[in-house]
Formats: structure tokens, sequence, C-alpha cells
């Protein structure tokens, strides 16, 4: 890795973990300004790692997302296919994605390890909706029910990390009836249509969401597929079975969901309904969704792994 100017910019995110982040920034800012290769900068409304980000990428050569998903989600949608590297100091509230990328779960007290860290290519999902949007998501992406659960758990701030999930769920899940949706999956070799009533749809990169949830066991950062998670309609009374199913990944066995890799996915919406990527939500969305996969579209710093 090639240092320039800075070398490391840390874009802290004083916001996440519902403002609880900004108890980090002492700590954070007399980590950083012990070092001659490193940068801190800190965000100041949403949307603004996106800028900080893009506008250091040409200066650093490592962009290191000081927050949750929500803040690394703004920073690889201004450096995805850029070829920067991006670390995460993971400080949010369920910190999703960083659970398939550490699967090791290694907890690190500082930030030295990142100035030592080895990286690798990882894919990320490209999603296009409404008139000429376009964004990308590295974790997960949802529409209808998953969409309304990460809307309510922003508006829940009071409760703590999976505190939060726990809650949007099932205020949610009260007033909820599955979504009349048409969906094609492009398989490796073949086209799967669904036009039906869909209770929960997501489309992960990573394993985990919500900070517990297993919703795509079988995910690989660098497959070059996405892992499409589809409970078809069910009773609402029957949704609580599924619940204990997600937290473990068994839920895949159930005749009532359709899990597979996709090379593509797109989906027809026949109302305006609320749509999340990596937590972020996007309100109103409504026609066509197209989701595809960036492969290896970003590189991110990871422990190294000892010699087998």
């Amino acid at each position: 890795m090639t240092n320039n100017r800075f070398g490391y910019l840390f874009i802290f995110n004083p916001a996440a973990d519902k403002g609880r982040a900004a108890r980090k920034a002492g700590w954070l800012k007399a980590l950083v300004a012990g070092r001659s290769d490193s940068i801190l900068l800190t965000t100041a409304y949403a949307g603004h790692a996106t800028e900080i980000a893009r506008s250091g990428i040409r200066e650093n050569s490592c962009l290191i997302a000081c927050g949750g998903d929500g803040t690394l989600h703004e920073v690889i949608n201004a450096v995805a296919g850029e070829g920067a590297t991006v670390g995460i100091l993971p400080i949010g509230s369920a910190n999703d994605f960083i659970k398939t990328l550490n699967p090791q779960n290694k907890q690190h007290r500082g930030i030295s390890h990142f100035f030592d860290a080895g990286s690798k290519n990882v894919d990320v999902g490209s999603v296009a909706f409404g008139r000429s949007s376009h964004r990308y998501f590295i974790n997960s992406m949802g529409i209808g029910f998953t969409g309304r659960v990460a809307k309510a758990v922003k508006r829940a701030s009071w409760l703590k990390g999976e505190l939060g999930y726990v809650y949007a769920l099932f205020s949610v899940l009260a007033g909820y009836t599955p979504l009349p949706m048409h969906i094609s999956i492009t398989l490796e070799d073949s086209v799967l249509e669904l036009r039906e009533p869909i209770f929960a749809f997501s489309v992960s990169n990573g394993k985990i969401e919500g900070g517990k949830f297993v919703i795509a066991p079988h995910a690989e950062l660098s497959d070059g597929l996405l892992d499409v998670c589809i409970l078809r309609a069910v009773p609402k009374h029957e949704f609580f079975r599924f619940v204990l199913k997600y937290l473990n990944g068994t839920h895949i066995n159930d005749p009532k969901v359709l899990y597979c890799k996709a090379q593509a996915v797109e989906v027809t919406l026949m109302a305006p309904e609320v749509m999340h990527m990596d937590g972020e939500v996007y309100d109103n969305i409504d026609g066509r969704v197209m989701i595809s996969v960036a492969e290896e579209g970003l590189n991110v710093l990871c422990d190294l792994l000892p010699p087998a």
C-alpha cells in the first residue's frame, strides 16, 4: 500500500449508535493525533461522510469508516469501483458487515491494527431505482418489511443496539400485510420469476442483518453472487416461528422461504414502499428496482490470517 500525503483518513461519525459514538471523539482524536501518516475528519450531517470520502480519496491511500453500517454505506458510495481501500472501525449500533468480514470476532482496542492489516477485494451490491438513482450496498438491502423495520429503528432513538431492532420488528409486524411484488431472479443458469404477495424480501452480500439475524448463512463476500432470501406470504401469527429460525440461519430450510444465489434481481413494486440499504432508509420507492453485483468492487482492510 502506497502512502501519499496522509496515508490514512479516519472519517468519524459522532451520530453513529444513535449519538453514543460521540463519547469516543476524544479517544479517537488522541489516537490519530499520535500518527504523522493519518488525519481525522468528523462528519456534521447526513451524507457528509460521502462528501469527505469523495474529496479525500486522491490524497489518502486508505479511508477508515468510524461509525456503524450507515457510515460505511456512505463511504463506499463515494469510492466503490475507484480503487480505494476502506477500513472499518465499528462503533455503530449493529456493525453487521464486519461480522462477516471478521468472523473470528477479534476485538481491537485501538487503531494500530489498521497500519499492518492485510486487505481483500469484496463484492458490493449495485441498486438502480427511480428515474436515475443509483446506490451501492456492502452488507444487505431489503424492500417492504425489512425496509420498514430499518425506518422504525431510526425512530426508536431511545433504545440501544439490538433492542432497537427487536422493538422495531414487532412494531412493524403489528400493522403489516404481505406486499404484492413481481420478482425476476437471474440465477447462474436460469431465470426464476415470482408474482405474488411477499412477506419479507432481502438481498445480501454479508451473512448478518439487524445485529444477530443470520439472513444469509451461505453468503460469501467474494463469490461474485448475491444471496436472495424471500419469505412468502404467511399469517402474522406464523411469523413468530420464523424469528428464531432467522437468528440461527435455519429459515432457509423452510418451504415458505426461497433462498438462492443470484447474479441479478429485478423487483417491480405495485405501490410506493420503504427500502433499506445497509440499514439506511430510502422512502417512497416505486416501480422497478434493479439489483446486481459489482464483483470485487471494493478493497477492504482485514486481519491477516495465520499461515496454515
